[in-house]
Formats: structure tokens, C-alpha cells, sequence
């Protein structure tokens, strides 16, 4: 992109730096594309200085909104699940998330730009303004922190360990001023550089300090508890098609009675996400075919559609049923975090009228549980729940008044197909784990199943669109960390 485009077109040419940016994000983790494009964005915004704040405010829309399109362009894939009724409504539902999260850019944009004509340092305003709107996006309305900058620390190493100190959206700062510091170094008077060489010196400080950390604190593992990760890869076209329901349990049971392979007996067995398509508490058969292939002492934890009937009607949760051997229900934990436009539909009086709703085919919405909540699993100690969308949340996936030794999460990604959308599920999962000082066991559909140790190193990951049941380890919880303490 040529300086004279960029000084010409400063609309398109923003909109073209945040698509571009979304690469920084995994699977492709590259990072250093914001040490060009955020400088970039910045020598744009100076300009906005002599501008009326509307005009500010559509360049920051502008930078946003060719972001987030970059960056979940793969929730479109979900719309073509069934295509034939829900297709139409992937324009309006992709572009109209991104046009309302990239009003969260404009105002960062707005609010640096009036920071800087009241004296703050533009390159300082900027990173300042967009982490105070970026935390407002994550609580806002639900909340929807996904692709934040803090989460291109998946692919910088070290760095990443950052997050067990101030957590992601300390994180998402701290790369908005190393990379902003550049343009600081390029165009701003002495004082100011030698201000930014010392923000940026911070970088490899940083990079050193989280490899010391990994290298300091190998993976280790508890003994007497080997997980089953089990893995269908059922299509989400067949998954909840009329007469499919005994073809998946039957593969369900078949990969959790499988032989070990590694030779040691299999104590946990995780399922993903909603993995039967019917009411497995309900089903006297269903549990006793179960119980059949559980083997003494063995728990599953299992993602499922839970049903609570009242007198004149019934609530219908996302939620993971704990099963002993004999398939009774010993506890289970409900989903508070559900998503909009998925499991229920915001707006719904407003949206319905016009033909929309939500993609999760159920006559009612989901209820949300309760929140955060630390289960006893026999024989594993405490684990903090999350389903799905939920570990998208710091500080969402266990209850910090009862720490967890290990954390849980089930999902079903198997509405996003082939795309980057799962590996960029997988990356916060590993933020999680960093933050709190806590390992994970996550159970997929269709993949990215993985078990990750409380450095957020992966010691297992599964391959996308793939069969199996992954015997694995379960890695040893770390001290608290100093993020999990102040949170």
C-alpha cells in the first residue's frame, strides 16, 4: 500500500489495514503484521486531528469493521449447515456483528483523537483508548471478547506468559503500545522516542522472562488419572437429523469402550459439546446401554441437552452430565454464557417478526445456569466447568471462590467446518489456562480436541475433521497465579 493511496483514500486504505490485521490472530499467528499496520493506522489518525469528530469516528468504523470481517469471518460457516433456510440470513447476521463491533473501534478512535488534542501523546492515546473500549466490548451486551489484540500471543512464544500476571486484556494493551511505539520511534520529537524505545524494550524483556518461566516449570502430571478424550466428528448436517440419534450413540459408546492405548486403564472419559441427540437423563435405555460400556470406576463427563420440567412447561440447558459407572447422574453443570444468535436470539420481538433466528434448531431458546461453577469429579478433584463459547471469558470458566485443580471445556465446532474459527476457540482455551495456572481437557466434536498443561503449553492436540479417542495424562495444576488471585 503505496503512501500516496493511503493519504488519498485513508477510508478504504483503514478498512484494508484491519482486514489485514486479522491475521495476526491463529492459526496463521502473524503477530508482527501489527508492528507495520498499527503504525500505519496511526499516521492515518494523525491526520483525523484537524477533523470533525464524525469524520474520526468513520475512520475508526472503518479500521473496526474491516478488522472483525477479517478476523469471524468464519462464523459464516454456520450458516451453511442447512443452507437451503439459513443461508440468506449470513449477510445480515456477519456483517451486522461486524458493523456493531466495529462501533466499539470508532469510539476508541474518537475518544484517542480527543485525548491527543487535549495533550496526551497520540501514540499512547490510542492503545489507552482502545483497551478501555476493548474491555467495554467484552462485558457489554453479553460481552463479545473475541479477537482481541492480547490473543496474538498464541503465536510469541513466551510472551503469552504475560497473561498469568494482568490476563489478556493486559495483554491486549500491551501490544497496542509496543506496536504503536514504532510510530512514536518514526515521527515524534526526542523525548517522546526515548520514552517508546523504552515501552518496546519491554518486548523481548518480556519474551525472556515467560521462556524462563516454561523452561523453569517442565509438565508434570497426576498420577492414578488417564483422560479418554473422545472425539465422533459427527457432521453437524447429520447431527440432529430424524434417525441418526442410535448411529451416534452407538459410535459414542464404541470409541468410549475401546481398548486403552497406552496400557494403563482409562478413569475419565470426556464427550464434547450436546454430543447426544436426545435426552440422555431421561432415557432409562439410553443410561443402561451406557452403563454397559463404562467399565468399573470409570467417569464420564458428558456434553448434553438437559431438559427441567415445571408444572405447565419445561427449560432446556447446554449443559455436562457426570456419570459414575453405573450411568446415575452424579452432578451436572448448565451453561451460563450462551451465545446470541445461536442459543438464544436477542432482540427476539424485534428480529422474529423479519424471518430471523437463532441457528441452534430448539422450539425455545436455552436457559443460562447459575454461572461459574467448580465440580467434584471422582477421583480428579475439583474442575472448573466451561462449554463451548464460554472460555472465550477470563475468569468465566471456574468459580474463584472454590479453585478448580483442572479445568473442563466441551464443544462442538463443527458448525465452522474447515476454517480458522476452532484453532482461534483452541488459542483463548490456552489464555485460560496461563491466566489461572490450570490444566485443560477439551473434548470436540469435529476437533480441536486437546489437552493443555497450566503453562498453556499444548501436550496434545487433535487434528480438525478426524475420528478418535485420545488416551492422555491429566498435567498437574500450578500455584495461583498473580491474575487468578486479583481477579
Amino acid at each position: 500500500m503505496s503512501v500516496n493511496f493511503i493519504q488519498r483514500f485513508p477510508f478504504l486504505s483503514l478498512l484494508v489495514l484491519g482486514a489485514s490485521s486479522a491475521l495476526c490472530l491463529a492459526p496463521v499467528d502473524a503477530w508482527w503484521i501489527l508492528f507495520i499496520n498499527v503504525p500505519l493506522a496511526l499516521s492515518i489518525l494523525k491526520r483525523g486531528l484537524a477533523q470533525n469528530l464524525y469524520r474520526n469516528f468513520l475512520w475508526g468504523w472503518s479500521f473496526g469493521f474491516g478488522y472483525f470481517l477479517g478476523a469471524l469471518h468464519w462464523i459464516g460457516f454456520a450458516f451453511l449447515v442447512d443452507a437451503a433456510n439459513d443461508l440468506w440470513m449470513m449477510p445480515i447476521a456477519l456483517g451486522g456483528l461486524c458493523a456493531f463491533l466495529a462501533l466499539f473501534w470508532a469510539a476508541a478512535v474518537g475518544a484517542a483523537l480527543q485525548m491527543a488534542k487535549r495533550g496526551l501523546a497520540l501514540w499512547l492515546a490510542v492503545p489507552i483508548s482502545f483497551f478501555i473500549f476493548e474491555l467495554l466490548r467484552g462485558h457489554l451486551f453479553t460481552g463479545f471478547p473475541w479477537a482481541v489484540f492480547g490473543q496474538a500471543v498464541d503465536g510469541m512464544g513466551g510472551v503469552a506468559q504475560l497473561a498469568s500476571l494482568i490476563g489478556m486484556n493486559g495483554l491486549t494493551l500491551m501490544i497496542w503500545l509496543w506496536a504503536a511505539s514504532l510510530f512514536a520511534i518514526a515521527v515524534q520529537e526526542r523525548r517522546q522516542r526515548l520514552v517508546a524505545v523504552l515501552v518496546l524494550l519491554t518486548l523481548p524483556l518480556s519474551y525472556a522472562w515467560g521462556e524462563w518461566r516454561l523452561a523453569s516449570h517442565p509438565t508434570e502430571y497426576v498420577q492414578g488419572v488417564m483422560l479418554r478424550l473422545v472425539q465422533p466428528n459427527i457432521n453437524q448436517n447429520d447431527k440432529w437429523r430424524a434417525g441418526n440419534a442410535r448411529a451416534i450413540f452407538d459410535q459414542l459408546r464404541a470409541l468410549t469402550a475401546a481398548p486403552s492405548s497406552t496400557g494403563q486403564p482409562i478413569t475419565h472419559i470426556i464427550w464434547p459439546e450436546s454430543s447426544m441427540p436426545f435426552l440422555i437423563d431421561e432415557s432409562a435405555q439410553g443410561r443402561a446401554e451406557l452403563a454397559q460400556a463404562l467399565k468399573p470406576g470409570q467417569t464420564l463427563l458428558a456434553g448434553a441437552v438437559r431438559r427441567s420440567r415445571a408444572e405447565d412447561s419445561a427449560q432446556y440447558f447446554t449443559s455436562i452430565l457426570i456419570f459414575n459407572d453405573k450411568a446415575e447422574v452424579l452432578s451436572h453443570y448448565d451453561k451460563w454464557h450462551l451465545v446470541p444468535g445461536g442459543e438464544f436470539l436477542p432482540l427476539a420481538w424485534l428480529l422474529e417478526p423479519l424471518g430471523l433466528r437463532k441457528v441452534v434448531n430448539l422450539p425455545e431458546s436455552f436457559t443460562s445456569g447459575p454461572g461459574p461453577t467448580t465440580l467434584s469429579v471422582p477421583g480428579a478433584g475439583l474442575a472448573g466447568m466451561s462449554i463451548c463459547y464460554e472460555a472465550i471469558f477470563p475468569g468465566a470458566v471456574s468459580d474463584p471462590a472454590n479453585r478448580a485443580s483442572w479445568l473442563v471445556n466441551v464443544t462442538n465446532d463443527g458448525w465452522f467446518g474447515n476454517s480458522v474459527g476452532p484453532y482461534q476457540h483452541l488459542a483463548q482455551l490456552r489464555l485460560r489456562a496461563i491466566e489461572l495456572g490450570l490444566p485443560v481437557a477439551r473434548a470436540a466434536n469435529t476437533g480441536v480436541s486437546a489437552v493443555i498443561d497450566s503453562y498453556g503449553r499444548l501436550t496434545f492436540q487433535s487434528q480438525l475433521g478426524t475420528t478418535g479417542a485420545f488416551d492422555l495424562m491429566l498435567p498437574q495444576s500450578a500455584k495461583p497465579t498473580f491474575f487468578a488471585k486479583a481477579s
